[in-house]
């Protein structure tokens, strides 16, 4: 599919194409993208900082013990953001995340957790 919307490819559709595009529908629709958020369930937040950008994606459990998707935010970092030390875009992703699903991180019956794969965090926590 990605070929056909090239700057230089001359634009097809044909069977191939018609049957590559039914198959990407199916498998887009087949499984849910989002889960209704429960506050009786655990949740856990994941974060992420990059060079210009945070990832964030808040997850609960359910009932078969997997984890589903609920919210996630991509968020680029402005300029003076992009500035800072990597642990310092770290906890900034945590902190905004925190602001963003207060609401429903409040609200939970259980305590929520923080992910991030950055080891220095750990010493805001015992601070």
């Amino acid at each position: 599919m990605h070929n056909i919307v090239k700057k230089d490819q001359k634009w097809e559709w044909t069977e191939r194409q018609k049957k590559m595009f039914k198959d990407l529908k199916k498998r887009f629709t087949k499984e849910l993208v989002l889960a209704v958020s429960d506050l009786d369930k655990k949740m856990r937040m994941e974060v992420d900082a990059l060079d210009y950008a945070t990832g964030k994606v808040l997850s609960m459990e359910c009932k078969d013990e997997i984890w589903r998707l609920v919210a996630f935010l991509l968020k680029s970092l402005n300029k003076t953001e992009r500035n800072y030390k990597t642990h310092n875009k770290e906890m900034l992703a945590v902190i905004k995340r925190l602001e963003n699903w207060r609401h429903l991180l409040e609200s939970a019956k259980f305590k929520f957790e923080v992910w991030t794969d950055y080891k220095n965090l750990e010493y805001f926590m015992k601070a």
